[in-house]
């Protein structure tokens, strides 16, 4: 886990060019010797306990999961920017992957409407840096580390148009939605041109299919209205989830808070 710098600029990598790190492959290619997989395990401890101590404190989040590669001067980006702003003005911490494009806008907003700005950003085999719109911010080497984080102190998910990391996430936070794994929070999906291919999808198929229920489908609202969007979030923190956050234990700087 390495922090970079703020205020640097941030570029597209090109995801999936080169191999990852050759520990990282080996760790995911079968047993390894009992050494090897002892460290490994004590390194992604280590990465879970950092993450805990670093966003312990960052009150109730929203996290935003969007696109890298969309770029600024895209209309996806201006409504990504303006539900930063508008969830940082209802009070929320606006939480995303960290990185630039989508993630980028969202933290902008949060950061330009004077609210708080948190990432978690990943490092990949070509590296993708955190934008300069950051408060705080972990990178972190395993991206199941990452999807904890970006679920644990959120009381809301909106998804921006994405790739297949957009889609790991919603897909990762509704399953654990409808298993109970987490309460019935609003997972809503930004721009309905983007998504009504996918709704009609999971419609046509798995519903018709039965492998999943009806219900199931109607937990993902598709929306192309920040004002909804919001509403609908501060609705159910404030009603359904009595919006409540009190970290049970006081700063402590020997662990780094």
């Amino acid at each position: 886990m390495r922090a970079v710098r703020l205020g640097r600029k941030a570029r597209n990598p090109e995801w999936g060019k080169s191999p990852g790190p050759p520990e990282e492959i080996q760790f995911l290619h079968g047993p390894q010797t009992r050494r090897f997989e002892l460290w490994r395990a004590f390194r992604i401890f280590c990465e879970f306990v950092r993450g805990f101590r670093t966003f312990h404190f960052v009150g109730p989040c929203v996290t935003v999961f969007g696109s890298a590669r969309f770029p600024e001067t895209h209309p996806h980006y201006a409504v990504a920017r303006e539900l930063g702003h508008r969830l940082a003005r209802a009070g929320f911490t606006v939480m995303t992957g960290g990185g630039p494009g989508l993630m980028e806008a969202a933290n902008r907003g949060a950061r330009e409407a004077g609210g708080r700005s948190v990432g978690c950003n990943i490092e990949l085999p070509q590296e993708q840096r955190p934008n300069s719109y950051l408060d705080r911010w972990i990178t972190f080497r395993h991206f199941y580390v990452r999807k904890v984080m970006l679920v644990k102190y959120s009381y809301a998910f909106v998804a921006m148009p994405g790739g297949f990391g957009t889609l790991d996430e919603i897909f990762e936070t509704a399953v654990l939605i409808q298993t109970g794994k987490i309460r019935d929070f609003p997972l809503i999906l930004m721009g309905q041109e983007f998504w009504q291919p996918l709704m009609e999808f999971l419609e046509s198929r798995l519903v018709r299919e039965g492998t999943v229920e009806p219900g199931d489908v109607k937990r993902l609202t598709v929306t192309d209205s920040v004002d909804e969007a919001v509403t609908a979030i501060l609705d159910a923190a404030t009603r359904r989830f009595g919006l409540s956050y009190h970290p049970p234990i006081k700063r402590r700087w020997l662990l780094g808070e």
